[in-house]
């Protein structure tokens, strides 16, 4: 054979191999995208199945309730009043089920929220009409399911959940002809693709032939490469461990080394304040020493006017100083658990939260008094959750309150609180310079800061009040425009237990 003739032999096998190749990617790259597509179809075919059947079942439990409460109005049967409270107790539950199942479909947002509705205010006159009946008023239950039935909330359920049902038809219909359609264009597209892989297998067996001398090479240079890297790892794994246990000693040395001089403080408040009241009780025995008498006994001086306040005064600063000290006790405590256990493990208790909170404003008093800040807190919803990881979230945002208030103006800083389906919702509001939109984001990340610059700070009190609140379970945001105020809102089970804990803790 001529070097002409097997140039062109070569040519015509290059290009040959060349069209093959191209003709089976793209034939297996449609076949490959038609199977998804028809496996999605497939899912949503399922989807809707599952939507219709939750709607029926959340009618079902409605319809169960109802039934259940009529027949105890009637009856006073525990066997009604068992089933009624299973039924209210599915309710719930099943409706957050199909909100779930139906975000993705806006027109069923809106019938889900209207559906949500009308559940909620047909459950509350559930409640009511047990009630009545659990106290022996039986004609207020009668007159209240009177009111219910010409509410029509019964049939507005009803028709939401069947407009509801009515949707998911027609998308069953729709998604039910996409699929049977994906499925024989991805039948007849795999048929095309055999039939040619057939053809190209013979070229595939000399490819394989050619390339498996450069594939062994290749494997070799990759196990050189991977033993390498695995010594490469191993290294930088030794120095990250490394790394990682220095922090811990560090963090362990500085946090007992604030212990000594915080000791000393305790001491020597304590000191303080023995020698304060020796100092008032000899200022008060010179006020009262009389003329020609002698000394008053010390049990017997009153101080008053300008001393008095002044011993008034005096002793406040001292609760202030105590106050804070045994705060900073409990952080170092906090820092050195952290260090001996790697990671402090939360404890539920039970919590009034409106003490706590209140006890956190009294030890920021000093400085909402200097800031000319009033602090308003409203009645606030009890928690079983962890008592210190509440102290740090709630003193560091109503501290951040009061820091970031805008001069000359009155500060007004108030916490609220709510619950909504087992979950208590908290915000803290003030009318301070306020976080541009952009930076909202911004705060929440570890060494940031945002606007100016003018408050003494190092950018992790907000990433860490964030930490906390996720292994608490609950959520956070804030919502702000500069010079309005901001008002940061958390959202934290009302009952917490470590099988609540979110999987960034």
């Amino acid at each position: 054979m001529t070097a002409k003739a097997q140039r062109r032999r070569v040519f015509w096998q290059i290009l040959l191999l060349a069209a093959g190749l191209l003709v089976l990617t793209v034939i297996s790259a449609g076949s490959v995208y038609l199977v998804n597509e028809a496996r999605k179809d497939s899912k949503s075919v399922l989807h809707t199945i599952e939507v219709e059947n939750q709607i029926n079942s959340l009618l079902l439990e409605v319809r169960r309730a109802e039934s259940s409460a009529r027949g105890f109005l009637l009856t006073r049967g525990p066997d009604l009043q068992s089933d009624y409270e299973k039924a209210v107790a599915a309710i719930v539950p099943a409706l957050d089920k199909l909100t779930r199942q139906i975000s993705d479909n806006p027109a069923q947002r809106d019938n889900i929220e209207k559906l949500s509705s009308a559940i909620e205010t047909r459950l509350d006159q559930f409640s009511r009409e047990m009630n009545f009946v659990k106290q022996g008023q039986v004609d207020n239950a009668t007159a209240l399911i009177r009111e219910a039935a010409a509410g029509n909330i019964t049939t507005t359920i009803s028709n939401l959940a069947n407009a509801m049902i009515r949707e998911e038809e027609r998308l069953f219909r729709i998604r039910t002809a996409n699929s049977d359609q994906s499925q024989a264009l991805a039948a007849s597209m795999t048929g095309i693709g055999s039939g040619l892989v057939v053809l190209l297998a013979l070229i595939s067996i000399w490819l394989v032939r050619r390339s498996a001398q450069a594939r062994d090479e290749a494997e070799g240079r990759l196990r050189d490469a991977y033993a390498n890297l695995e010594s490469v790892v191993d290294e930088r794994t030794a120095d990250l461990r490394e790394a990682n246990n220095e922090i811990q000693r560090f963090a362990y040395i500085v946090s007992h080394d604030l212990r000594s001089p915080l000791v000393n403080i305790m001491g020597f408040t304590s000191e303080l304040e023995e020698l304060g009241g020796d100092i008032f009780r000899r200022i008060g025995g010179l006020t009262h020493v009389p003329a020609d008498g002698p000394p008053p006994a010390a049990g017997e001086i009153a101080l008053e006017g300008p001393d008095k306040q002044l011993s008034a005064d005096f002793a406040e600063a001292l609760g202030f100083i105590k106050s804070s000290i045994g705060k900073m006790d409990r952080l170092i405590s906090a820092i050195l658990n952290l260090t001996r256990e790697g990671r402090r493990e939360f404890v539920p208790v039970k919590i009034d939260t409106r003490e706590l909170i209140e006890a956190i404003v009294s030890t920021l008093a000093h400085q909402a008094a200097e800031a000319q800040a009033e602090i308003h807190v409203a009645p606030l919803p009890d928690l079983v959750s962890d008592r210190l990881a509440l102290e740090q979230i709630f003193s560091n945002l109503i501290d951040n309150a009061i820091k970031y208030l805008k001069p000359g103006v009155a500060g007004e800083i108030r916490i609220r609180g709510r619950t909504k389906l087992g979950y208590a919702i908290f915000e803290i509001s003030d009318n301070g310079r306020g976080i541009d939109p952009k930076d909202h984001q911004r705060i929440f990340d570890l060494f940031r800061r945002a606007g100016t610059q003018d408050k003494p700070g190092q950018g992790i009190g907000l990433a860490h009040v964030r930490a906390l609140v996720r292994r608490l379970g609950g959520t956070m945001s804030v919502s702000s425009e500069l010079n309005t105020g901001s008002t940061f809102t958390i959202t934290l089970p009302i009952t917490w237990n470590a099988s609540n804990r979110n999987a960034d803790q």
